[in-house]
């Protein structure tokens, strides 16, 4: 494959085809006389970058220019899956509720849990926690420097380490998320697939040779947020684009068509229905422990079904699975429909109130609390719809 840029034509070569073995070649344009090869398209990509970072950028955000790894380690798991919209109100709360990593480590499982509620993808709350306890009580609380040591750690992958490495260490290593992917495509041309092995393969190779050597902090931040502001995801700014000269996509009025995507997502349906089982002025609760969606957060009592059921096939289910005792509850009401769409899946559901008249032995395992204790509980963004309106 060829690709051109910055005044230099690299491409895919080797006259052996093994994947692994592929090599970067490079050949000088006949306009090319004094510098050649990757150092020359190297620093001329890095110049216009900084140039236009140093000049024209104006993204601010709270942890830009942090140089503790502990909040840039913070904002990173934060911002995983997450708009930097919503990110940036937790990124505050947590950064007031524990400033230092020896805080979170210190902290209860339920205030931090409580604290991410409504945050989503629970599992990095539960690897923030991890991860702190294991620096403070193996690490003498001291957050390793040396991005093998960093990527070792509990819920941190490639981009988070290297996001550490040159935010906090000025270590050159390259960051390679949604919007570097979506740069360096349309800046080069590049048709390989990011989803792919292959391609995010290729892709952290090349972010890897352009980056500044000398500010790969400033220069990560930067292609981020070029990424974020001008080279958009749906009708990016190309009049303001520093590469728009040189611009693939741009030139080749193939913007919406890079980069590109090999795999379609399928949308999973589920149809959860929930128990709110009351007794003695007390309601049964649980929290998740399965890998699923919610793991982590609580949950009431829970039948789920493959397609929506009518009120009458739902209790039928409960008093077979257990959940209810026939003739031994009375049902006080039922919620309208709620919904909820997640990456992945369509939650839909209702939610069931009712009042025991007997002692629930099938669920002598759940926690049973107060009616007006749900406050110190997590609970998932679906069943928080039901409770703000009921409690």
């Amino acid at each position: 494959m060829i690709v051109k840029g910055i005044g230099i034509i690299f491409f895919e070569s080797g006259k052996n085809n093994c994947k692994k073995c592929r090599k970067f070649s490079y050949r000088k344009p006949k306009m090319e006389n004094k510098m050649t090869g990757i150092g020359a398209r190297n620093k001329r990509f890095s110049e216009q970058l900084l140039k236009w970072d140093k000049n024209e950028n104006t993204r601010q955000m709270p942890w830009k220019g942090e140089k503790d790894p502990y909040k840039i380690w913070l904002s990173e798991i934060i911002l995983q899956q997450t708009r930097v919209n919503q990110g940036l109100d937790y990124y505050k709360k947590f950064i007031k509720a524990f400033p230092d990593i020896q805080k979170l480590a210190h902290a209860a499982d339920e205030k931090v849990f409580k604290i991410w509620e409504g945050l989503g993808y629970y599992t990095r709350c539960k690897n923030l926690l991890i991860t702190s306890r294991y620096i403070l009580n193996e690490l003498g609380g001291v957050f390793p420097n040396k991005i093998e040591d960093i990527i070792a750690l509990k819920g941190i992958g490639p981009y988070t380490a290297a996001a550490i490495a040159s935010f906090a260490f000025n270590h050159p290593v390259a960051v390679v998320d949604g919007n570097v992917f979506r740069v360096l495509a349309r800046v080069f041309g590049i048709k390989k697939p990011i989803d792919s092995a292959e391609g995010k393969h290729f892709f952290t190779q090349l972010a890897d040779q352009l980056i500044d050597k000398t500010q790969p902090g400033i220069y990560n931040q930067a292609i981020m947020d070029l990424g974020a502001v001008i080279c958009k995801p749906i009708a990016p700014l190309c009049d303001e684009c520093p590469f728009q000269k040189i611009c693939f996509a741009f030139q080749q009025n193939k913007i919406d068509l890079l980069p590109v995507k090999e795999k379609r997502i399928v949308i999973r349906q589920r149809w959860l229905y929930f128990f709110i089982l009351e007794y003695k002025n007390k309601i049964a609760i649980r929290q998740r422990k399965e890998k699923d969606i919610w793991q982590y957060l609580f949950e009431f009592p829970l039948i789920e079904t493959k397609s929506g059921k009518s009120r009458n096939e739902i209790l039928i289910l409960a008093e077979k699975r257990g959940v209810l005792k026939k003739r031994g509850y009375d049902l006080i009401s039922i919620s309208s429909l709620c919904r909820q769409k997640l990456s992945h899946q369509l939650i839909s559901g209702r939610f069931f109130k009712i009042k025991l008249k007997q002692n629930p032995v099938s669920l002598k395992d759940w926690t049973w609390i107060s009616i007006k204790g749900f406050n110190k509980y997590a609970f998932p963004a679906f069943i928080n719809q039901y409770l703000k309106q009921k409690f």
